[in-house]
Parts: C-alpha cells; sequence; structure tokens
C-alpha cells in the first residue's frame, strides 16, 4: 500500500551544508489519463511515464515562462516518445510504437539508434534545443548523460514507472557558495549521489517523499519546500486545429474535402479529440485569414 499523497506534484529540497539542490516528483491521475488514450503496452508505458517523470523535474528546476518538450526518437518498435510541460504545470505525452513488443523489453531494445531532444519554448524570447545520443542504459542515465554533455552543473536522474505511478528524483549542484574547495566539493558531491543510488525502485515507488529523504539523508540537513501540484492537460483546441487547417493553403483544404466526403477530420495524437471542418467552415476560414468565430466550438 502507497503512503504518497493522493496527488500529481513535485517538491523541491536543498541541502543546507552543501551546495545540492534536489527534486522529487510522483504521478498519478496525469499518467493515468495519458495512458487511457491509447492501449500501450506495459514496456511503453513505463517508458513514457519515466519520460514524463523527467518532464516534470525539469519544469520544477527551471526558471521561464513557456514549454519544455522532451521528444526522444528511434529506429526500433519504439519511434518516439514526446512529453510536453507548461510553466503552468499542465503535462501531457504520447509515444508511437510496434504492435510486437517484448513483455521484458528494456530502453534500447525499444529505442535503438535513438536520439533526445530537450527544447525550451519560452512565451517571450528564443527558443532553446538541446540534442544527445539515448544511449544509456535506462532514460535517467540518458537523461544524466544529457546534463554531462550540455551543462557545466553536476546532475543526475532516477526515473521508474510501473502503468500506475512515475516517480522520479533529481539531484543537481548549485555554484559554489557553502563550499569553495573543488576537492571537497566533488566529494560531496559524489557523497549525495552514492547515498540516492541505494533508493531502490520500489522504494522510489512506494515511498513519501519525506521517508524517501529521511532513509537516504537522515544524517544531512535537509531543507524541503512545499509540494507543488500538476495536473494533465492538452493544450489542442479548434481554433489551432483551423490554423493547421490553413497551413495546408486553401487548395489543398478543398482538396481534403472532396477526398473525405465534405468534412475534414483533425485528430489530436495527445487526448484523441475530433475536430470537424465542413466545406462552410473551410470557407470562412479563408476568407477571415484563417481566425474562426469563438462562439464556433463544435468537436
Amino acid at each position: 500500500m502507497s503512503d504518497l499523497p493522493d496527488s500529481d506534484y513535485t517538491q523541491r529540497f536543498i541541502f543546507d551544508d552543501s551546495d545540492v539542490r534536489g527534486e522529487l516528483v510522483a504521478l498519478e491521475r496525469s499518467y493515468a489519463e495519458v495512458l487511457a488514450k491509447h492501449p500501450y503496452p506495459q514496456p511503453v508505458a513505463e517508458l513514457l511515464g519515466e519520460f514524463m517523470a523527467a518532464a516534470a523535474l525539469l519544469v520544477g528546476t527551471l526558471k521561464f515562462d513557456g514549454l519544455l518538450i522532451l521528444q526522444a526518437r528511434s529506429d526500433g518498435p519504439v519511434p518516439m516518445l514526446m512529453v510536453e510541460c507548461s510553466s503552468e504545470r499542465e503535462i501531457r505525452g504520447l509515444a508511437r510504437y510496434d504492435a510486437n513488443i517484448s513483455a521484458d523489453a528494456g530502453l534500447q531494445e525499444l529505442m535503438p539508434n535513438g536520439v533526445l531532444a530537450m527544447t525550451i519554448d519560452p512565451t517571450n524570447g528564443q527558443r532553446y534545443q538541446g540534442i544527445v545520443e539515448l544511449d544509456g542504459a535506462d532514460l535517467a542515465t540518458c537523461f544524466t548523460n544529457y546534463f554531462v554533455m550540455s551543462e557545466q552543473l553536476g546532475t543526475k536522474f532516477w526515473l521508474k514507472a510501473d502503468g500506475t505511478r512515475a516517480r522520479g528524483l533529481l539531484l543537481q549542484q548549485l555554484p559554489a557558495s557553502v563550499i569553495k574547495d573543488e576537492e571537497e566539493r566533488d566529494g560531496n558531491w559524489q557523497h549525495v549521489t552514492t547515498l540516492a543510488g541505494t533508493l531502490t525502485a520500489e522504494e522510489l515507488l512506494s515511498l513519501n517523499n519525506e521517508t524517501v529523504l529521511h532513509r537516504l539523508y537522515h544524517d544531512e540537513a535537509v531543507r524541503v519546500f512545499d509540494i507543488q501540484p500538476l495536473c494533465f492537460r492538452c493544450s489542442c483546441s479548434r481554433e489551432r486545429s483551423a490554423r493547421a487547417l490553413v497551413s495546408l493553403g486553401e487548395d489543398d483544404a478543398q482538396q481534403l474535402l472532396i477526398e473525405h466526403g465534405g468534412n475534414v477530420e483533425i485528430d489530436c495524437q495527445f487526448c484523441n479529440q475530433r475536430y470537424l471542418f465542413d466545406s462552410a467552415d473551410v470557407t470562412q476560414l479563408f476568407a477571415s485569414g484563417g481566425v474562426e468565430s469563438p462562439s464556433d466550438t463544435r468537436h
């Protein structure tokens, strides 16, 4: 029986006597919402849950207004994983997969020759993207490697999902302030990450944050902050679908109408919502420059 709160959240903590901060995440309702949209095999459901946990951890550590997009692509049975998490802490996710997947398949079986991309799309400012090879034994190792390649500060991930709950732990070095000596700083980082590595998958999935932190760091001065809730929410809308239709151009949109018997259906890949446009809708879209009437809310 789990003693986790019945909600989705991240929670930050810091070590008062060293330059290290951490973040814990628990996803249950939002994870269930994502899995309810598609019949994912268990290994894919677990992989997607870990990807969602990583996105939530990263949003908890980044200071920006906008959207974080994580995407992994490969040549294997899972050609694509994608998770979006906004600075408002709204999350959605999606995986593409082949029909025949081994029940005990690991990351490298599911996503061989893969790449991991992290995109920060701020509301104001320049879009940033970093890409690394998806070459670790698991997603936690891949995300750790991403920061080894792209960042100056040490960062390490632990991720686990079981098809019901997704959990994660992140530790990150802060700029030298409390500990200035480089050798002592490196030793402290090794100490806190080694202790985190003793946490079993079962413990990470089943124990609440207080218990996890006590088991790992009962001899350390750890300051814990308030939990920050997350939720599943899809950002699709009829207006966005209309813009996608307009982006095709009027000739192609009219051709789609002909090919599909007078109606164009646009489906959201994330939540399966369907938006229907008939001939009058398409004519109005192009007559108004692609802006629909706000009162038109038909699905």
